[in-house]
């Protein structure tokens, strides 16, 4: 029995994870996107549910006015003394001007249930960021995240710094000790303590989060070091391995199934083929581990280099489905256990109606914890309202519901109602990966042309930063329904008017989908999520006009070499 990678498709970088029993946790990146983290949920490391996003109110993370791709980095999900713990980081783009100076935030919060209420933060400190929590066997804590300095002609990313945690203070005790100062890869970021046979183990994330990406281990028996370097520096990495299906390996954590065996996640991309962008942003996979002779990890071939397939446990053919499905609020990806869904992932195909008065788990929005300011289910059951609110390229209130793209064939339809009165008011269907970044199939309305259709891009690599296809009138008082089709690296959208049309109108133009990635990109922007897609509302004159949305359908399929007929 096999799993294939990516076990977490889509947006999902800098995987944590944990187990309790025999249950397995991992935790996400989640930036500016609310609420935040996700921790998915499986049973057999091969199937994962979305289980939980648990910052989830103001009192633990308000996200308003933070920059693209900053919010909440690298949570790590630890389990002690009956608690789960997890720790995160919330970044600024920089406290001056220039790329030196940054404020790096690291939060402690705890629960007694995964998928129950998670407490208020505990501010832990603002030293670096990828804070991880390390439990010893004698009962003592520790955190550790990279270092950050920002002064001239050093290394800004200055080593990996280890600190007491008391618990019965709330607060980090002693001086912090620098324990490792990395290798020349440099980037060293990511570390995660085990304690195994002795020694403890060390692993760091270093290269960088894109082509260069690797993982370091080192070891020491004691807890300050001196740490040596694994005898092959990098345990996973595809750096120099162009030909591999998974790139950017690397921000790696392990666990250990009930049997004893190891498996290591890691983040990795895929990228598009005659693009060499990742639209898909930074994925989640596993691979099964081995601890040689030497004491040392290394993958089962003894090459280190990412896989997209690896053994799944073997007790895994003794559970049953149904324990997944006791999950509460799972999403997708979860289904039973035969030797069919261990070795083939089917297609993702999922229609949301909009009937219940909470936002279906695979959506979210951005940095405000108040999102009944941008829409609601219960206005107009059966609908998803939008409140018309700020520009879509704004960092406050900005009213867009969107989902993760987690293949690169894809298509997505809604169906809108939205009568603007000026062009002012903007709403419909949207591909997004930030606010530079985005292909909007909006409705508007202005004084010559009454109401209209057409595309709004952004680009962040082209001279002009953004463009507009010319509007299409649209007859006013009737549901318009919108559609988007993904292949790769080229994208069409189409229209059809309800009581009008009975054909699909497709739009003219081809789009550029490969600027939805991390790699599109003007120079020096931190750019860490993904590609989006949702429906959006604005209305920049402040009215807080409304779009109703009756449903919105996402379907994943095999590559389409012409537009479908209908």
């Amino acid at each position: 029995m096999i799993i294939r990678n990516p076990i977490l498709r889509g947006f999902n970088p800098d995987p944590s994870i944990v187990r309790v029993g025999e249950d397995y946790y991992i935790a996400t990146s989640t930036f500016e996107w609310y609420p935040g983290v996700q921790i998915h949920h499986s049973r057999d490391l091969v199937n994962w549910k979305l289980l939980t996003r648990p910052l989830n109110r103001s009192s633990q993370l308000n996200m308003l006015g933070a920059p693209d791709s900053c919010g909440v980095w690298a949570p790590c999900l630890t389990f002690a003394d009956y608690t789960d713990v997890k720790r995160y980081g919330r970044t600024t783009v920089g406290g001056a001007s220039g790329a030196s100076l940054r404020d790096f935030h690291n939060y402690l919060v705890t629960s007694s249930r995964v998928d129950g209420e998670w407490s208020d933060p505990v501010c832990l400190n603002s030293s670096g960021f990828d804070p991880s929590l390390f439990h010893d066997d004698d009962g003592r804590k520790y955190l550790l995240n990279m270092l950050w300095d920002h002064r001239p002609g050093n290394n800004r990313f200055a080593g990996i710094v280890l600190q007491q945690y008391s618990v019965a203070e709330r607060k980090l005790i002693g001086e912090r000790v620098n324990i490792f100062k990395g290798t020349a890869l440099g980037f060293t970021e990511a570390p995660h303590l085990y304690r195994r046979g002795g020694w403890y183990y060390l692993i760091t994330a270093e290269g960088g989060t894109g082509w260069g990406h690797a993982v370091t281990m080192a070891r020491s028996r004691n807890l300050t070091g001196p740490y040596e370097l694994h005898p092959d520096t990098c345990i996973l990495s595809a750096r120099h391995r162009p030909d591999v299906a998974l790139q950017r390996a690397g921000h790696a954590d392990l666990v250990e199934t009930p049997a004893g065996d190891t498996y290591m996640v890691y983040l990795c991309g895929r990228p598009l083929r005659n693009r060499g962008r990742c639209t898909l942003g930074r994925e989640t996979a596993i691979q099964k581990m081995a601890w040689d002779a030497d004491g040392w990890l290394r993958t089962l071939d003894g090459q280190g280099i990412p896989t997209t397939e690896t053994p799944a446990p073997s007790e895994c053919e003794s559970l049953l489905s149904p324990a997944l499905s006791s999950i509460p609020n799972g999403g997708e990806g979860g289904g039973g256990l035969g030797k069919e869904v261990l070795t083939h992932r089917s297609h993702s195909s999922c229609r949301y109606e909009f009937d219940s008065p909470q936002l279906p788990i695979d959506f979210q929005w951005l940095r405000t914890p108040w999102p009944e300011e941008l829409f609601s289910l219960a206005a107009r059951p059966g609908f998803l309202r939008l409140f018309g609110r700020e520009s879509i390229g704004s960092q406050f209130k900005q009213s867009l519901v969107a989902r993760r793209q987690q293949s690169h064939c894809f298509s997505a339809s809604t169906v809108i109602e939205f009568e603007p009165e000026h062009f002012q008011q903007g709403a419909g269907l949207v591909c997004y990966y930030n606010s530079a970044k985005f292909h909007y199939l909006h409705l508007s309305h202005d004084e010559t042309i009454g109401k209209h259709l057409r595309v709004m891009t952004c680009t962040p690599d082209s001279p002009q930063a953004d463009a507009f296809t010319p509007p299409i009138p649209i007859s006013s008082g009737k549901p318009v329904q919108l559609r988007v089709e993904v292949d790769y690296e080229r994208l069409r959208f189409a229209y059809r008017v309800a009581g009008v049309d009975q054909d699909w109108h497709w739009l003219p133009q081809q789009f550029d989908a490969s600027i939805l990635s991390d790699e599109a990109t003007a120079p020096g922007q931190p750019n860490f999520t993904g590609a989006f897609v949702g429906v959006a509302c604005q209305d920049t004159a402040g009215t807080a006009r409304t779009a109703d949305f009756d449903f919105f359908e996402y379907q994943e399929r095999d590559y389409c070499a012409e537009l479908p007929p209908h």
